[in-house]
């Protein structure tokens, strides 16, 4: 397979801060769309990876999986895309496309392993891992790509392909409609997507959240109601009322208190995993015959239909603007909780 060698950015050891690489791409292949990547959202996997946190990690590590770009060239049998489209890539860019999973569009859960977009097998280029968006272009089969309504601001579009499809997929799998009252628990890069979708879908959204200050921007984005999950008072006057829950806090927390919230035949659907949940009594869920369930992105098929619903409602992240340059002091401050609520990449910063 020829190979092409591209500018990125990545880390060589689980301690090390990201720096300057030089990354093989491969050739164009007869199925294939290279995109010049001119936006790359920084999700906080990227941080998990890169610092080897769930002891999967392949040195060295280039991140990023919420791409957007240009179309620069295209294979032979490529059908759906052409020079100058604006695209995007997501968490996955190939899957075996013949189990029962891949056959219901639901790549993510391929039977025979998701290629992701960095940190999986090449299958291209052997003995190398793949190589996510901090660089300067990509090789990807069009099965794997993603159209971009031309109508959406390109760098707040970016973390649509993970922070936004990880929200979107369990609001349209558990059918949220219009006069559904929805909870959203947590108000960060993924609980604000949360919000902005459950508002547009038509519900009643209330915010979840353990911190009062953050309701005046929860109601911004689109919540009608905040919950204060430390005011017991206020958590009684919404207890069994809620139709769906989505539940985007990552680390170990008290899942009794949410359950209560929640009415007969409810869901609540978690979306982070960092840490083991605290035990939670099993009277809570027997008690309402209520669900716990669990929710990763979604398929190609999913991501697009989420893409043309946020360009029908103009739906975007809320995002701060970085250099390439600047990633470790990014890293730090995602890790701190001090964004609002995404950071995206201009890739020029690294082209120049």
């Amino acid at each position: 397979m020829a190979t092409t060698t591209v500018k990125a950015y990545g880390a060589t050891a689980a301690t090390e801060d990201l720096k300057p690489l030089d990354i093989k791409r491969r050739a164009v292949g007869t199925d294939d769309v290279k995109i010049d990547i001119t936006y790359c959202g920084v999700c906080h996997s990227d941080i998990h990876t890169v610092r080897n946190d769930w002891k999967g990690s392949t040195y060295p590590v280039v991140p990023g999986h919420e791409i957007i770009g240009r179309v620069t060239e295209v294979g032979t049998g490529v059908n759906n895309y052409k020079i100058g489209d604006l695209v995007g890539v997501g968490c996955l860019v190939d899957s075996c496309q013949t189990c029962s999973s891949c056959n219901q569009d639901l790549e993510q859960f391929c039977e025979n392993g998701t290629t992701w977009t960095y940190n999986s097998p090449d299958k291209h280029i052997e003995g190398q891992q793949t190589y996510g968006g901090y660089s300067t272009s990509v090789v990807v089969d069009e099965k794997f790509v993603l159209r971009i309504p031309e109508n959406l601001d390109e760098a707040a579009t970016a973390p649509l392909l993970c922070a936004g499809i990880t929200t979107w997929s369990p609001l349209s799998h558990w059918k949220v409609k219009k006069g559904d009252k929805v909870g959203v628990i947590g108000l960060g890069g993924l609980g604000h997507m949360g919000v902005k979708f459950a508002n547009a879908l038509g519900a009643h959204v209330v915010m979840i959240t353990t911190s009062p200050e953050k309701g005046k921007d929860a109601k911004r984005l689109g919540a009608h109601e905040v919950l204060v999950s430390k005011d017991e008072e206020d958590m009684k006057k919404h207890q069994g009322s809620f139709d769906f829950i989505l539940n985007t806090i990552p680390v170990g927390h008290e899942m009794d208190p949410y359950l209560g919230l929640l009415k007969i035949d409810a869901t609540m659907v978690l979306v982070g995993a960092i840490e083991a949940l605290e035990p939670f009594h099993g009277g809570n869920i027997i008690m309402g015959r209520k669900r716990i369930a669990g929710s990763l992105i979604g398929g190609i098929k999913e991501t697009q239909e989420m893409l043309d619903f946020c360009g029908e409602h103009n739906i975007t992240s809320d995002i701060e603007l970085i250099d390439m340059q600047d990633i470790n002091k990014a890293y730090d401050r995602v890790t701190s909780n001090d964004v609002k609520y995404r950071f995206v990449i201009d890739m020029k910063s690294l082209k120049n």
